[in-house]
């Protein structure tokens, strides 16, 4: 007689067949995923299927959609190059609300609205082609009405408000120093304006530095540097903290697998302080998931789509938030709080408080970065600093908001103007590069790269799948591609000549440029984008100390209540270097990560 099987054989033959279902997955492409794992659809006789394309944030998204003249049955994606961990939730949840809704007109994914739109658009393309007339499906959604949340009290050592690159930092942190986490994300994605960082992290004293036999830039170059770039209105000792611990993030973030081995330049400094992926992807992404595959390995619970509304004091202490989502009302009672946000660059109420003149600017960040935090902490009563520090980016594609990374500079490209010329020290801080943008004709320039840079630096491939660029064999041809006209023409072909003999000599005659000139610009094709610049990351906010504790008006530590990553100010003064966010974020997120466990341990 067969022996029935006991809990740990079925245990293990469970594991066995995740490990090959997981196996098998890696690989197939995700079309093929879809066609083989997708539930069957039971459609009419006359249902046809049907394929449309729309032009998503990285290239066209090419959708599947099986309909009839009154009604959508299916709708699956197919191919897409959309950025992961934002595109890519409108790309699993948008099909779904089409079919459920029978309309094109379902809500967008908040944060990824330009590739719900592509979806949508490439829908009403399938319709089309098919003979069907795509307004039928163009039904408004019907609003289901108010909903009765259920209370719930959830409990833990430590809460954090945010998913981005502090947040997750900071829940690694803290579960590493023995604390119960739980993460709150009031958006469908973790990642917040982390996603959006494309060029590195700034750090000093590294073994990557060492490696490379770069001796110039350490710690107290970095400090110099930083201050400077922010003209010294930034908080010293939380730019030395910052600095003195960045080489331990480094070596922290490659014990996770993230390491950052390339080291470069960055704007506004000569020392090459600027780590990188080893693949040239953009540091964003390339982090947030990482930190997020930590923190499902680490068993830190998400909740997603869960807005934090207040914090729960206990006299003068945070010992909790309240928060909600679509079906509950969360008290969540906690030893210690940490905030991170992010910053208020896509509440334009709130910046226009500080700079009337940003009204109407476009922005690069995302649409979460709304200043919830520091809202919610100003309201039991903590400090702010520098809330009128808001920077803006010189290289931002208009039309939809896109960041092209300062790499691209650092790597050798430079701006030009409508006149063919260039204006100034293309590396220099990020606000005198926008005010020098914003006195040229047209208040815009263009950025100018070879096939060199696009060869080395992998994240220049999405510029071109998404329609950014123009491009061009000579230099002559570029600048007609890119619109120049008369002497302008003939004035972009002698400043690329101009440049090239400049980086050969190794001198910057014309505007002292001394970093980013490795290589020149001679490797065909070339290319373009079109930008200005664009609001990109706010340098104020609420005021710490170095162990990320949240200070009040009068100066004291709010008990239990921490804070890291943009909705902290201090750090950057009045002009962030690049790549100094990324490192800001996961110094003070560790930082704030050990010191709410060592403080929910004391409880």
């Amino acid at each position: 007689m067969k022996k029935s099987r006991n809990k740990t054989d079925l245990i293990g033959l469970a594991l066995g067949l995740f490990v090959a279902v997981a196996f098998f997955g890696s690989l197939i492409n995700q079309a093929t995923y879809g066609r083989l794992f997708a539930p069957k659809v039971e459609a009419s006789a006359s249902a046809v299927t049907l394929t449309g394309t729309g032009a998503g944030m990285d290239g066209d998204v090419l959708v599947e959609v099986v309909a009839d003249a009154e009604k959508i049955y299916s709708v699956r994606v197919l191919d897409h190059n959309e950025t992961p961990g934002i595109g890519t939730v409108a790309v699993e949840q948008i099909p779904d609300a089409i079919v459920q809704a029978n309309s094109i007109l379902v809500d967008a994914v908040t944060g990824a609205t330009v590739t719900a739109d592509a979806i949508k658009e490439a829908v009403r393309s399938a319709l089309t082609s098919g003979g069907f007339d795509p307004a039928v499906f163009e039904v408004e959604v019907q609003d289901e009405g108010p909903v009765q949340r259920t209370p719930e009290t959830l409990k833990c050592d430590v809460v954090i408000v945010g998913a981005g690159g502090a947040g997750l930092t900071a829940a690694i942190q803290a579960k590493q120093d023995g604390a119960d986490v739980l993460v709150l994300e009031k958006m469908p994605m973790v990642g917040g304006n982390s996603l959006k960082a494309t060029g590195g992290m700034n750090a000093a004293g590294t073994k990557f530095q060492e490696a490379l036999g770069i001796t110039d830039s350490g710690v107290q170059e970095f400090i110099e540097d930083t201050m400077n770039g922010g003209h010294q209105l930034n908080d010293i000792e939380l730019v030395t903290a910052m600095a003195e611990q960045s080489s331990d993030a480094v070596d922290w973030l490659a014990e996770l697998g993230a390491a950052l081995p390339k080291v470069a330049a960055t704007g506004g400094t000569v020392h090459k302080y600027l780590h990188e992926p080893e693949d040239g992807s953009a540091v964003g992404s390339f982090l947030v998931e990482k930190l997020n595959e930590t923190c499902e390995k680490m068993d830190i619970p998400i909740l997603l789509n869960t807005e934090a509304t207040e914090l729960i004091m206990d006299g003068d202490a945070a010992v909790g938030v309240k928060a909600q989502d679509k079906e509950h009302d969360y008290t969540i009672q906690a030893k210690a709080v940490i905030l991170a946000t992010g910053g208020f660059g896509a509440n334009y109420d709130m910046m226009t408080q500080y700079n009337p003149a940003l009204a109407g600017a476009v922005t690069t960040n995302h649409a979460g970065a709304t200043g919830d935090g520091i809202n919610m902490a100003v309201a039991v009563g903590a400090d702010t600093v520098d809330m009128e520090q808001i920077q803006l980016h010189p290289t931002v594609y208009q039309k939809t908001g896109l960041l092209v990374s300062e790499s691209v500079r650092s790597m050798g490209g430079i701006l030009v103007n409508a006149e063919g010329k260039r204006f100034t020290n293309d590396m220099s801080t990020r606000d005198a590069v926008s005010n020098a943008e914003l006195e040229q004709t047209g208040s815009y320039a263009y950025i100018i790269f070879d096939q060199r840079i696009v060869d080395d630096l992998s994240s220049t491939q999405k510029y071109i799948n998404s329609g950014l660029t123009v491009q061009a064999d000579t230099y002559e041809d570029l600048a007609k591609a890119m619109g120049l006209e008369g002497d302008a023409v003939q004035n972009f072909v002698a400043t690329m000549d101009t440049w090239n003999a400049a980086v050969a000599s190794g001198e910057d005659a014309e505007f002292g440029r001394n970093n980013g000139m490795d290589e020149d610009l001679s490797t065909a094709p070339y290319y373009a984008i079109q930008i200005a610049p664009g609001i990109h990351h706010t340098m104020g906010g609420l005021k710490i100390n170095t162990d990320s504790e949240v200070l009040t008006t009068q100066g004291a530590a709010i008990p239990g209540l921490f804070a890291a990553g943009e909705v902290t100010g201090g750090v950057h003064g009045g002009n962030r270097i690049g790549g100094n966010a990324v490192c800001d974020f996961v110094v003070f997120g560790r930082i704030a990560g050990a010191g709410a466990a060592a403080y929910a341990a004391g409880k």
